[in-house]
């Protein structure tokens, strides 16, 4: 072998090695460097509400979504259209409608009558942080919530309970915050 065989022989074992190394690296930063999923999430929801998302402020996507028509209905009820419409950012961790349904009877015919608008209030502001907080960002501990009260996050594996409320679906990206779904109603009493 000469002298020249033995330099290309070199120089594509240098290309065949930088190429391994390349792939190893993709492959390791995919696998270490996605965001995290939390386990209970539906899956199958989740796609739709978040490709219907985009652009849109949290209060639109909740009416967009069709499973937050309770919600939606309690924020026209309580003024708080205007708050969650605005440039925020916010963190709505927002109850569907069969966590409103949840509820003993007629609880939710009850808030929404016009002289308990101001515990309407203070239960949808419970649901609300001031800041856009994703779920991979959340530690276990306390959040003030915008009623004034703090919220205790509890994040276990891939799990993220608020309150007693388990995150179902996270990280619904809004023009003006996010949403975390919750499966049940937080109430700051």
């Amino acid at each position: 072998m000469n002298t020249q065989n033995i330099l290309t022989l070199f120089k594509k074992s240098i290309n065949i090695l930088g190429l391994i190394c390349t792939t190893l690296a993709l492959i390791f930063a995919s696998a270490f460097c996605s965001l995290p999923a939390v386990a209970n999430q539906q899956v199958v929801n989740q796609p739709i509400l978040i490709a219907d998302s985009y652009g849109s402020d949290i209060v639109s996507i909740a009416v967009k979504a069709g499973k937050f028509n309770t919600l939606a209905a309690a924020l026209e009820v309580a003024d708080l259209v205007e708050v969650l419409q605005s440039s925020g950012p916010f963190t709505v961790f927002a109850p569907t409608d069969e966590a409103f349904a949840a509820l003993p009877p007629g609880e939710v015919e009850d808030l929404l009558r016009p002289e308990n608008k101001d515990k309407l209030i203070d239960i949808l502001t419970y649901h609300v942080v001031f800041g856009k907080v994703m779920s991979w960002e959340l530690e276990s501990g306390e959040l003030r919530t915008l009623e004034g009260d703090d919220i205790y996050v509890e994040v276990s594996n891939l799990d993220v309970k608020v309150d007693d409320a388990n995150v179902i679906i996270p990280d619904v990206p809004a023009s003006n915050g996010v949403i975390h779904v919750i499966d049940s109603v937080i109430l700051p009493y």
